[in-house]
C-alpha cells in the first residue's frame, strides 16, 4: 500500500528524533581513538544537505499522508455552564450529554463583598476527578451574578482576585478559569480587561482562560453591551463565550430569546473584532414565557419544562422562520392539574412561551459552520431536552444526517463521515440500517487507507461504469477484494460479515492466523469445517475486538452489514489503517 513510511514516521516528532539520530551517528562514527573529531568541513556540508534533502522529502510524504487519514475529522468545541443543582445533578446531566462536551464551567467561584474569591457550596473534587476521566475539562465560572457594584469592587481587587483564581486552580487541579462579569458599562472596560491580563500572566500556560461577553448587534457604545472590549479580551483569553440570547428578557416585551437576524448580527460584530477560532457561540437551552393580560413577564423557563407544558396542556406551537424560533401557546384553565415553576404555580391564563428546540437550535448549530466558529457554548446544563445530545454533535460538525441522531452508532457515523471515509446517500440522509453494498464497501476502504492505483486498470466484468468502478479497480490491485468463482464482483449486493471480515484481515496482513484457544468455539454458527475460507479471517477479527458476535453466541457470517454497523467496524479499524502496509 502507499503509505509506507506511516509504519515508522507518524510524525514531525518521530522525524526529528530521526534526524537526530542520524546527525550522532554521522558524528560518532568520525571520532578516533584519541577522541578528537576528523571530519572536515566539507564532509560535514555534504553529510547536513543529505539530511536537509531527507527532511524535506519526509515532510512532504508526512503531511501528504496525516492529511489523507486526518481528512476534516477536527470536531468543533463544545462547552457549557453547569448552574442549577449540585455536584450529584450536574453528574447526571454530564452522562446524559455523553460524548458532546468537550468542557464543562460549573458554578464554583463566587465574590465576596470585598471582592476576594469566594468558593461556592457546589464545588466538588469528586466531580472535578470524573469528569476529567471522561476527558472533560472542567473551567468553573466566576460571576458578580449581575450585581454591578460587586463587579466592581473585584475589578478593584483584581489583582487580588487573579492571584486567588490562580492558586485556585492550581490547589484544585482545574483546567482554568472562566470570566464571567455582568451588568458592567463602557467605563469599566479597560479595568476588565486588565483584570484578564493579570489572571492570563498568573496561570500556566496549558490552562484555559474564557470569557463571557454581552452580544452587540446594534454597535452600542454605552451600557452593558459596550462594557467588554472584545479585541482586548481576545488578546489574553482562549476563546469569547458569546452570550447570543436575551434579545428579549424579563421585564421587557414578548419576543425571541435569540432571533436569527439578532444571533448573525452578533456573530458579525465579533469577527470584526476577534479571530473566528476565538468565539463560541453561545446558545440558550432555556426560553421566556408572558402571560396574557399581565404587563410585567419575560419569566426564565427551562426547555424541558416547556415540552412538558406543551405536552400537559395540549399547547400550540409555530415557528417563526424569520426568526427561527419556535412560539408556544398554552391555555391552562381552572380545572387543570397544577404546574409549578421554581415553586410558584402556574395560575389558570394564557400563556405564551419563546424558547428554543430542536430546529431552531440546529439552525444556531449551522452558523458554527457558516463563520468557521471554533465552535459553541449553552447556558446552561440539565436545561436541555431529552433529544439535544442525540443531534447535537453531528450538526455542531455540520453533518446534518437526519436518519442518524436516533442510530446507536450516531458517534461512529460523525467520526467515518468527518475522516472522509463514509458519505450520506444525500446531504441529509445516511441510511444507517441500509445493508452496505460490495461497492460501497469498497470505497469506504479505499478512502480509508488513501490509496492509489498502480496502473493496472482490471477490474470486473461487472464494474465497468459503476460509480464505484474506479475504487473496486483499486482495492483489487492492491489484494483487498476479489471476485466471485465466476470472475463477476457483484457491486449491488450486500456484504456479509465473513466477508467483510476477511476484507479486513487482509488489509492486516495477517497471512496464517494463528489458533487462539480465546477464539476457537466463539461462535455456535461458525466452524473451520463449514466456514474454511473466512474462518480465520473471523477468529482474528473477533480477537481483536473489531468483530463481536450477538447476544445469543452467533456470528451470523453470511448476514449483511448495515451501514452503521460498518460506520463502528471503520472506527475500530482506525489505528490498524494507519499501520497499514
Amino acid at each position: 500500500m502507499s503509505n509506507v513510511l506511516f509504519v515508522t514516521v507518524q510524525n514531525i516528532e518521530d522525524l526529528v528524533y530521526i534526524i537526530y539520530l542520524l546527525i550522532n551517528t554521522v558524528v560518532c562514527c568520525n571520532v578516533i581513538n584519541r577522541g578528537k573529531i576528523t571530519m572536515r568541513i566539507k564532509e560535514v556540508k555534504n553529510i547536513l544537505i543529505k539530511v536537509i534533502i531527507f527532511t524535506m522529502i519526509c515532510l512532504v510524504v508526512i503531511s501528504t499522508g496525516i492529511s489523507s487519514h486526518i481528512y476534516a475529522s477536527e470536531r468543533k468545541f463544545n462547552m457549557t455552564y453547569a448552574y442549577f443543582g449540585n455536584s450529584i445533578a450536574f453528574s447526571a446531566y454530564m452522562e446524559k450529554a455523553a460524548n458532546s462536551l468537550n468542557e464543562i464551567a460549573p458554578d464554583y467561584f463566587g465574590i465576596n463583598e470585598d471582592g476576594s474569591l469566594k468558593l461556592t457550596t457546589k464545588l466538588s473534587s469528586d466531580f472535578i476527578i470524573s469528569a476529567q476521566k471522561k476527558g472533560i475539562k472542567v473551567v468553573p465560572f466566576i460571576s458578580n451574578h449581575w450585581d454591578r457594584e460587586l463587579g466592581r469592587i473585584a475589578l478593584a481587587n483584581r489583582e487580588r482576585l487573579a492571584t486567588q483564581l490562580a492558586n485556585a486552580v492550581k490547589q484544585l487541579n482545574l483546567d482554568g478559569v472562566n470570566v464571567d462579569l455582568e451588568n458592567l458599562n463602557e467605563d469599566d472596560r479597560d479595568a476588565y480587561t486588565d483584570f484578564v491580563r493579570l489572571l492570563r500572566e498568573k496561570l500556566p500556560d496549558d490552562k484555559i482562560v474564557a470569557v463571557a461577553v454581552a452580544v452587540n448587534p446594534s454597535n452600542a457604545t454605552k451600557g452593558w453591551n459596550a462594557s467588554y472590549d472584545y479585541a482586548g479580551l481576545a488578546k489574553y483569553s482562549d476563546y469569547l463565550m458569546l452570550m447570543a440570547y436575551d434579545e428579549h428578557y424579563e421585564s421587557g416585551k414578548e419576543g425571541p430569546v435569540a432571533s436569527a437576524d439578532f444571533v448573525e448580527a452578533s456573530i458579525k460584530y465579533a469577527l470584526k473584532r476577534v479571530p473566528s477560532e476565538k468565539i463560541v457561540l453561545g446558545i440558550a437551552f432555556y426560553g421566556r414565557y408572558w402571560i396574557s393580560g399581565k404587563s410585567y413577564g419575560g419569566y426564565g423557563i427551562s426547555n424541558s419544562k416547556v415540552e412538558a407544558l406543551i405536552k400537559m396542556y395540549g399547547g400550540r406551537v409555530t415557528y417563526d422562520y424569520n426568526k427561527q424560533s419556535p412560539k408556544a401557546v398554552i391555555t391552562i384553565k381552572p380545572t387543570d392539574p397544577a404546574y409549578y415553576i421554581s415553586g410558584k404555580k402556574l395560575e389558570p391564563g394564557t400563556y405564551t412561551f419563546w424558547y428554543e428546540n430542536e430546529q431552531s437550535i440546529k439552525y444556531k448549530l449551522t452558523l458554527v459552520k457558516k463563520y468557521n466558529l471554533k465552535g459553541t457554548g449553552s447556558w446552561s446544563l440539565g436545561q436541555e431536552t431529552e433529544n439535544t445530545w442525540k443531534y447535537y454533535n453531528l450538526w455542531l460538525n455540520g453533518v446534518y444526517f437526519t436518519d442518524a441522531q436516533d442510530s446507536w452508532a450516531r458517534e461512529a457515523i460523525l467520526t467515518a463521515t468527518l475522516k472522509g471515509w463514509f458519505k450520506g446517500v444525500s446531504s441529509t440522509q445516511f441510511k444507517p440500517k441500509n445493508y452496505l453494498t460490495r461497492a460501497e464497501a469498497a470505497a469506504i476502504l479505499v478512502r480509508a487507507l488513501a490509496l492509489e492505483g498502480t496502473g493496472d486498470k482490471s477490474g470486473f466484468p461487472d464494474t465497468a461504469g459503476h460509480w464505484a468502478e474506479n475504487d473496486i479497480i483499486i482495492a483489487k490491485e492492491h489484494g483487498i477484494i476479489k471476485g466471485n468463482e465466476d470472475g463477476y464482483y457483484q457491486p449491488e449486493a450486500p456484504i456479509s460479515r465473513e466477508q467483510m471480515a476477511v476484507m479486513l484481515e487482509r488489509i492486516l496482513e495477517t497471512g496464517n492466523t494463528k489458533k487462539s484457544s480465546t477464539t476457537q468455539g466463539k461462535y455456535w454458527d461458525v466452524s473451520r469445517d463449514e466456514s474454511s475460507w473466512s474462518y480465520d479471517a473471523i477468529m482474528k477479527m473477533s480477537q481483536l475486538g473489531i468483530f463481536t458476535g450477538y447476544p445469543d453466541g452467533g456470528f451470523y457470517p453470511k448476514e449483511g452489514i448495515s451501514r452503521e454497523q460498518m460506520a463502528q467496524l471503520m472506527v475500530k479499524m482506525e489505528n490498524y489503517f494507519t499501520h497499514a502496509d
